[in-house]
This record gives C-alpha cells, structure tokens and sequence, in this order.
C-alpha cells in the first residue's frame, strides 16, 4: 500500500463517504460515484477522472470542498465504447440524480468528455460550467486513432505499459512521486475491458467544436512542468478558449489534484465562487437572518 493509500486522509475518506453504485442503462451498465456535500444542491461540481483513474482520485477535493459546504460528486465510468454512448449515459446519470445543471471538473480524458458532454448537449444545456485540468480538444495530439480500434483485445499488461509511458520519470519531489505510485494502484486495479474501453475514448479519431461550447464558463488548470501534455498542446487549448480563465501551478506533473491538491482546491473554489449568488450555486445557501 503506498504512501496516499495508507494517509490518515484516504483512510477518512474511504470510512466516511459511502462508494454508490447505480444502473441507469438498459444493458445493465453501472455507474459507481461518491456523493459529498449538502444534497440540497442542485447544480454540483462533478469530477470525471483521466483513463488511468478512478473515482476516489478525487477525494482531497471531495474532502476539503464538501467541507466548505460545497457538493462534490466523484464519477467512475463503466465499460463504453463509443463518445456517443458515453454522453448519454452519463446523461441518463444526471437523470437518475435529478440534476438538470452541472459544473464539470475533468483531468485528461476525463476533461475531455466534459467537453464532449457540453457539445452533445448544445440545444439541451445540462454543463454549466467546465474546469479542464491537464487536458486536451483533439485526441490526434496522441497519433493512435488508427490502433485504437485494437485495443479491445489487447492484454492488459499492455494497456498499461501504455498508459504508463506517459508518466513523469527521475527526480520527483514526494508529493509528486507519490500521486504517480496512487495511480498505479488505480490502473492496477482495473479490468482489461475497464482500461481498453478508456484507451479508446481517449484515442479514436475525435474533436472538440469548441464553437458549441459558447457561453459555458471555462477554467484550464495546468502545470509547468513534465506532464503528458505539451506545451504545443497547452497552447492550442488557449487558442481554442481565449476567454477561459487560466489556473497555473508551478509543478505537480500529471495529476496535481494529488500532487497539489491545496492549489487545485484554491483554484476549483476560485471557480465556483462567481455562481454563489446565482440558482448554479454550487454551495448550499445560507439564509440570512440578520
């Protein structure tokens, strides 16, 4: 067990917040989430995770900004082939939850589909506001459309020596080291179909419009340092958003919502902040007595 999966934190999280689980699909797909924070909150901060991750990657935000009186909902996706079949599942989950507005917080493929989602959606609104961390538009900026197509029978050792190569290598600092060995674990504790079906999303030939997306709210959170995107990547995302916010952080590699998870949760606070006065609040309201 490393350092994150045995912390007095993940130990808290794990025994305080219940791990969901909910079939919204009629084949019997499962959708499994934590739900954190006042359920009187309709318009929730949702975090979706890269390929490599799950729902519990999450926690240090769910922890600290559930505590501030935020709702925060962890999503863990099941096995889907199609960004299509995606969208309307994850559709058919905010459905089940009665949420007809939401704020998405999506690291790498998980800020992706986030985009996807919006775009899908562009006549029935459901995203109100988008926090891409370490993400991406084009899944060209990674040349495996064409193989992509393979990776449902490809073994699993192979699929995560993939996903793998993208990780940060030499002298890290702890934090930073110790986020890459709590993926690890993640990946490790996924099927074949579970990483072969997010390999795909993450890879087949698809684009973002980011036209469609007009009017939503966008924050880009990225790092400075080695991270699997980029610089070139980072760039174009800027392009594509000229009216995004910026969040910087110095360093944190490809997962600073571990890594740095103070800066993160200033910046995802920072975010949702300019809704507080708004029915898209993402915090419960107080009622003012004075």
């Amino acid at each position: 067990m490393g350092e994150i999966s045995s912390s007095q934190d993940y130990q808290s999280f794990r025994s305080s917040i219940p791990f969901k689980r909910v079939v919204v699909d009629g084949d019997s797909k499962e959708w499994t989430y934590y739900d954190a924070g006042p359920r009187s909150v309709r318009c929730p901060l949702i975090c979706l995770p890269p390929a490599s991750g799950r729902a519990d990657v999450f926690f240090k935000q769910i922890l600290v900004l559930s505590t501030a009186g935020f709702r925060v909902i962890a999503v863990e996706y099941p096995v889907l082939w199609t960004l299509r079949e995606w969208c309307e599942g994850f559709r058919r989950f905010l459905d089940h939850l009665e949420l007809d507005k939401v704020h998405l917080f999506g690291a790498s493929l998980g800020g992706f589909l986030a985009q996807k989602f919006a775009e899908f959606l562009t006549i029935n609104e459901r995203v109100h506001s988008i926090i891409l961390c370490n993400s991406f538009f084009d899944t060209s900026v990674f040349q495996m459309a064409t193989s992509s197509h393979t990776f449902w029978m490809m073994p699993a050792i192979l699929l995560k020596k993939m996903v793998m190569g993208n990780f940060e290598k030499g002298l890290l600092d702890s934090p930073t080291a110790d986020s890459i060995d709590f993926m690890v674990e993640k990946l490790d504790s996924m099927t074949q179909q579970q990483l072969a079906s997010r390999l795909t999303l993450n890879c087949m030939n698809s684009y973002v419009e980011p036209q469609k997306l007009h009017g939503i709210q966008i924050t880009l959170m990225d790092v400075n340092d080695e991270c699997a995107l980029s610089q070139a990547v980072k760039e174009e995302m800027y392009k594509c958003y000229p009216e995004a916010r910026r969040a910087h952080l110095k360093d944190g590699g490809n997962f600073p919502y571990l890594s740095r998870s103070d800066e993160t949760n200033l910046y995802l606070q920072i975010h949702l902040r300019q809704f507080n006065e708004t029915k898209y609040s993402a915090m419960e309201k107080l009622d003012d007595t004075s």
